[in-house]
């Protein structure tokens, strides 16, 4: 095996992934590992990437099939995808940012219940103007 190559095993152990994920993303058509004499995968660097881009990309909310429009230099749309994931995500940090202002003001609350604190309140408002 080349110094430059590694075996599903190996980029899994790397990823801290189970082998039967590489596996699956390579079914969806998210890989294409090269194959040796013996029909084993052998991950080049390459490869290597696309699993570091699928795994960010998940962690940040992607689904398999927006990656792969992401990862297919083929692929219509590309760029409604990524605007739409990006506002997405800017939802999501706005979100964090209040639940972070939340957990902050309850941490610091006297209250026993934080939920009878106004102060706390405040924090989940705009939820409640229905009620």
């Amino acid at each position: 095996m080349k110094s430059n190559e590694w075996t599903v095993g190996q980029v899994a152990e790397r990823f801290e992934l189970p082998t039967n994920v590489l596996r699956h993303w390579e079914t969806v058509g998210l890989l294409t590992p090269a194959r040796d004499s013996a029909d084993r995968r052998r991950y080049g660097r390459d490869d290597v990437v696309r699993v570091a881009v699928i795994q960010r990309s998940k962690a940040a909310g992607m689904s398999l099939d927006q990656i792969r429009v992401l990862m297919d230099s083929e692929a219509r749309g590309r760029h409604e995808v990524l605007e739409a994931h990006i506002a997405d995500l800017d939802r999501r940090m706005e979100e964090m940012r209040q639940s972070r202002e939340m957990a902050q003001h309850a941490f610091s609350c006297k209250e026993h219940d934080v939920t009878s604190c106004p102060g706390f309140r405040k924090h989940v408002k705009d939820l409640l103007t229905d009620f």
